[in-house]
This record gives C-alpha cells, sequence and structure tokens, in this order.
C-alpha cells in the first residue's frame, strides 16, 4: 500500500501525469540546448571554424563526464521512483544518498584523470597541431568544473523523480541563464576566445549545482539528502550502477561513435568535416532534446505504478509515450531535412562548411524518426529497473552497429558520405530491435498479470 500521497502516480489520468512532468523536463530540455550549445554558437562567430572545431574535439570528453553523472543520476532515480511507488521511501533517500556519494567520488577521479592526460586524449580523439591549442584550452577549464556537472546533472533527477519537475527545470534554467550572460561578455567583451566560453560553463553549471543541493537538502523535498544516508552499502551500489550503466553506455558509446567519426573525417578530409560534424551533432541534440523530456518525464510515472503494481496504467503511459515519441520525431526530421542550410547557418555561415555541411546532414538525419524507437524502448527498460535490456541497447546502436560502419563503409570507396551514412543505418537496426524487444518483453506481458491494486 502506497503511504506518500504527495505526487501519488497512480492516481488520476496517466496521461496527464506524464504530461506534468514531461513538460516542465521537455522545458528543461530546451532550455538545455541553449545551456549546451551556446559556447558554439558564439564561437562559430569568431575568425575561421578552429575555434568550433576545437570545441567539437572536446564533446566526446564532455560526453563522458556526462555519461558518469547518468549512471548515478539514471541509475538511482529510477530506483526511488519504484521504492516511492511501494511505500518505502527510507530505502528512496539511502539509494539517493549512495548515489550523491558515488557522483563526488566519481568527479574527483575524473578531474585528476583528464588533467594528467589530456593532451594525449585529445590527439587521440582527433586534434591535430593546428586544433589542439583551441581544443586544450576550453578542456583544462571546463575539467575544473567536473564536480558541478557530476552535483547539478546527477542529482536533478532524483528532483524530477520526486515528481517536482518545475524545481528540475528551474535547475537547467539558472545554469543556461547565467552563460548565456556569460559567454558574449568573456568570450568577446573580455576577449577570453575559447576559454571565455569554458569558463561561463562552469560557472554556470555551479549555480545549478547549488540550487539543486539547496532543494534537496530543504523542507519542500518528499526525498532529502541526509548525511546518514551517504556511506555506501554493496548491494545498493550495485542496483544503482546496474540500471545506470544504461546511460552511462549510451553516453560512452556516443562519445566513442564522436571519436571515430572525428578521426575518420580528420583523415579523409581535414579539419572542415570536423567542423561540419560539430554543427550535426549540435543540430541533433537540439532536435532529440524534447524527445528526451518526453521520455525522461514518463519515467517517475511508470516507475511509481510498476512499483505500486497498477500494470495497466504503466501500458498505458507506454502508449501515450510512444505516440507523442513518434509524432514530434516525424515532425523533427521532415524540418531537418527541408531546412537544412538555415540550421547550419546558426552555427556557421562559411560558404565551404554550409557548401559541404548540406549533402552531409541529408545522410546523416536520412532516417531520424526511427530513433524513436530507441528512445520509447530505453525509457521503458530504464523507468521499471530492467538493467541488463537498457544496458544492451545502449550499447547495439552506437557500439555495435556506428562505430564498426564509420570504419567498414569509408574504406569500401563512400569516403567521408560513409562516416555520416552509418548514423541512419543504426537508427533503423537499432530502433526496431530496441522497441521490438520491449513490446514483446514488457508490454505483452503485463497484459497477463493482474493490477494489485485496481
Amino acid at each position: 500500500m502506497v503511504t506518500q500521497t504527495q505526487n501519488d502516480f497512480t492516481k488520476g489520468s496517466v496521461a496527464r501525469n506524464i504530461v506534468h512532468m514531461a513538460v516542465p523536463m521537455t522545458v528543461a530540455q530546451l532550455i538545455n540546448i541553449l545551456y549546451n550549445i551556446v559556447d558554439r554558437m558564439y564561437l562559430g562567430r569568431l575568425p575561421g571554424h578552429l575555434a568550433l572545431t576545437g570545441l567539437g574535439l572536446c564533446l566526446p570528453i564532455i560526453s563522458i563526464i556526462m555519461g558518469f553523472a547518468n549512471l548515478c543520476g539514471m541509475g538511482g532515480s529510477p530506483l526511488c521512483s519504484i521504492q516511492r511507488g511501494r511505500g518505502e521511501n527510507d530505502e528512496a533517500e539511502r539509494i539517493m544518498g549512495n548515489s550523491f556519494t558515488l557522483l563526488l567520488l566519481f568527479g574527483m577521479a575524473i578531474t585528476v584523470l583528464c588533467l594528467l592526460f589530456r593532451r594525449p586524449i585529445l590527439y587521440l580523439f582527433g586534434a591535430s597541431d593546428v586544433t589542439f591549442p583551441y581544443a586544450n584550452d576550453y578542456l583544462t577549464i571546463y575539467i575544473l568544473g567536473t564536480l558541478f556537472v557530476m552535483i547539478g546533472l546527477g542529482m536533478n533527477p532524483f528532483i524530477n523523480a520526486q515528481g517536482f519537475s518545475r524545481v528540475g527545470m528551474v535547475t537547467v534554467a539558472v545554469g543556461a541563464a547565467v552563460n548565456i550572460v556569460l559567454d558574449p561578455i568573456f568570450i568577446f567583451l573580455l576577449g577570453m576566445g575559447v576559454r571565455g566560453a569554458a569558463l561561463a560553463t562552469v560557472i554556470s553549471q555551479a549555480c545549478s549545482a547549488v540550487w539543486v543541493l539547496r532543494f534537496l537538502t530543504g523542507e519542500k523535498a518528499i526525498l532529502r539528502l541526509r548525511r546518514s544516508a551517504l556511506a555506501l552499502e554493496w548491494g545498493r551500489v550495485k542496483r544503482i550502477l546496474s540500471l545506470g550503466a544504461s546511460g552511462f553506455m549510451m553516453s560512452l558509446t556516443n562519445s566513442l561513435a564522436q571519436v571515430l567519426c572525428n578521426a575518420t573525417l580528420e583523415a579523409y578530409s581535414g579539419d572542415l568535416y570536423v567542423g561540419v560534424m560539430t554543427v550535426i551533432n549540435s543540430i541533433r541534440e537540439v532536435i532529440t532534446m524534447p524527445v528526451q523530456g518526453i521520455t525522461n518525464g514518463c519515467q517517475p510515472v511508470l516507475g511509481f505504478n510498476f512499483g505500486a503494481r497498477r500494470y495497466s496504467r504503466v501500458k498505458r503511459g507506454i502508449r501515450f509515450t510512444a505516440l507523442v515519441t513518434v509524432g514530434y520525431s516525424l515532425a523533427a526530421w521532415a524540418l531537418v531535412m527541408l531546412f537544412p542550410e538555415p540550421l547550419i547557418r546558426i552555427f556557421n555561415d562559411e560558404p565551404d562548411l554550409i557548401a559541404a555541411g548540406i549533402p552531409a546532414f541529408r545522410i546523416y538525419f536520412a532516417t531520424f524518426f526511427c530513433m524513436s524507437f530507441q528512445f520509447i524502448g530505453q525509457s521503458v527498460f530504464v523507468g521499471l529497473g530492467r538493467s541488463r535490456q537498457a544496458v544492451f541497447f545502449s550499447l547495439l546502436r552506437k557500439a555495435f552497429i556506428v562505430a564498426p560502419l564509420t570504419l567498414i563503409l569509408p574504406a569500401l570507396g563512400l569516403g567521408v558520405d560513409g562516416v555520416f551514412l552509418a548514423e541512419p543505418i543504426s537508427n533503423v537496426v537499432g530502433g526496431l530491435a530496441c522497441i521490438i524487444t520491449m513490446y514483446f518483453l514488457v508490454y505483452r506481458s503485463m497484459s497477463r498479470q493482474e493490477d494489485g491494486m485496481e
């Protein structure tokens, strides 16, 4: 029996509960777009494309850092939702406390390792002697804010898991607002260039981290971050890391794919196409953020109802999420296929980059709508605590499909087009495999189970 009535997702319309969570989280993701790409927009206005390319070389490393935050945040928060649905709030708080401790440990280790080995890492990830100074300037400052990234990004899901999606939205809005204000001041007014962009980002992440901690230790939170819950317990840590491995693997394999793409493009065509890929990745982040807001918004609702054994409500939530996600993905796909040039010009208006970018855009996003299948299946697996399936499908699309094809297709004579072609192939194969597995393994199995409270 659920003892905690506040933000009880077993009550009312499932669709309304998801929308209540998803709208603020989607807005947060849209704001997060500005947070993540405003540096690229400003740096793209500097003479030439080397500053933008240098930043693009840092993106795989940043993605890995964010992956460690997701390892703890997206691993612990669904477990909190399930425990809250069962009325076991004490265990939910211990899960959150253990996740926080893990975030601090990972953050300190990453800071030290990246500072020591940033030069060989950047060259391994595709830097040249020309682009290394730009990448090094940005990364050195960004790394110093790793703990802020871990706390702000890693703990915000625990706010959303309690049903406070508007508070979670403000977490992102605070950081984005600070970043947008400081970027032009540091980059142009003070003449700091890429170092200014990195410093603005670190300060903005610190503001988000402070906001998160103030809420989770305050009286308004259902689950509070308490000192007594920080001591690690192996069984709890294992469950957190097992489920969080999905988000971590997704970030890690995204980074692997970016590294291979950058290195292959550098080998076949030089720095220009690395800049094109940076712009493409920026646009991909823009158009996938709303989908992530929708699917992340459904997870607390699905997890809570699953913990309360309301299986028919879980099924209704899956159907609603699938309908909205596929509909949005089709609209976004049409937009990028019809209007690639205006989207590229947001980041850079050099004729050479635009000429190379338009055909690359149309290849890369050819089957973007199929990516919605991956998002749907993945969000259900994570929301219901099915760590094995979540991890497998995180690996499948990028590690087992994109990475090998990025190396194979250019060698078969397709050149740089082969690099961009790997993504649409993976969208079809990986997306269909994920959603079909989810349907038979989760959705249909729930039809054979009785609702525990209906």
